[in-house]
């Protein structure tokens, strides 16, 4: 069976494909918008700390013999601790600056940490297996689906979705979606408003590290593989809307797919069609699809 002269088979095994680079997308767009949408800060180092997470799971492995699944969560708590750092030390001092200062802040910090890395190991690819528990493929009947990449689409929309219910649904979501508002007001309730902003940039940038790790044993692992992937998420965050969660994530789930789309019917323009469809959004709806109009 054919679809617009496409096989079938081959149309939904890219559009999987392009699931998978979604869910990468959607986390790293989700902690973009967490970031943002809470501290107001663009956070230009994502990318950044999405290659650490990487090279933190490949460094575990390689010199201390820790799996992958102990690196799934350690590698992120490190990148937090990190960040909290970052946040104390640096940001903390510019909130109430311009949007630029935070975004020249944060992108010297990404040559900083890209230079480090680069250094030591060079620009070359690290490989990094997926673990044994997820090798191999199952047959969908269209196509053998790696267990591998089905896992990280699970693990994606399974964060995703919880941090959004976290944000969204709770009383701690709804103490920092206040204290970004009114922090005196949510103090006055005896909330530790700077800690609380301190923790949220912990877990944004956890996140990151969080995608890092799993997109490890799906691209080869360098100090560089953060600037072809932030780009992108910066416009999937631009068309979902700064600081929208739910946008975040259901953009970057679409975007992967209407790349997959491209890449069957015109694979040229593959690589430009996430800016294509922001110009489209930003001259309709220049708050983005989910963003408020002001």
């Amino acid at each position: 069976m054919d679809f617009l002269g496409i096989p079938l088979p081959a149309l939904l095994s890219q559009l999987l494909l392009g699931l998978v680079n979604g869910s990468f997308y959607a986390m790293l767009s989700l902690g973009l918008a967490v970031i943002f949408g809470l501290l107001n800060v663009i956070n230009f180092a994502h990318g950044a700390l999405f290659m650490l997470g990487a090279m933190l799971a490949w460094m575990g492995g390689n010199y201390l013999g820790l799996n992958y699944w102990v690196m799934l969560i350690l590698a992120p708590v490190v990148v937090g601790i990190i960040g909290i750092v970052i946040e104390r030390t640096m940001l903390r001092w510019i909130y109430k600056l311009d949007h630029l200062y935070g975004l020249l802040l944060t992108f010297g910090i990404t040559l900083v940490l890209e230079g480090v890395f680069r250094s030591i190991y060079g620009v070359s690819g690290q490989p990094f297996d997926a673990p044994d528990a997820l090798s191999g493929a199952t047959n969908l009947g269209f196509m053998f689906m790696p267990n591998y990449r089905a896992w990280v689409v699970v693990a994606s929309l399974i964060v995703c979705f919880a941090t959004w219910f976290i944000i969204e649904k709770t009383k701690i979501g709804a103490y920092l979606r206040a204290g970004t508002e009114n922090p005196k007001l949510v103090e006055a309730f005896g909330v530790n408003v700077p800690l609380m902003i301190t923790l949220t940039y912990g877990f944004g940038v956890a996140l990151a590290a969080f995608a890092g790790v799993l997109a490890a044993p799906v691209i080869q692992i360098s100090p560089l593989m953060g600037q072809s992937m932030i780009i992108t998420v910066f416009a999937v965050v631009v068309i979902g809307g700064m600081g929208s969660i739910m946008g975040s994530i259901v953009t970057g789930l679409m975007l992967g797919v209407i790349e997959g789309f491209t890449k069957v019917f015109y694979p040229e323009a593959s690589a430009t069609v996430v800016f294509f469809i922001m110009v489209i959004v930003l001259l309709l709806r220049p708050a983005g699809l989910f963003g408020k109009q002001k």
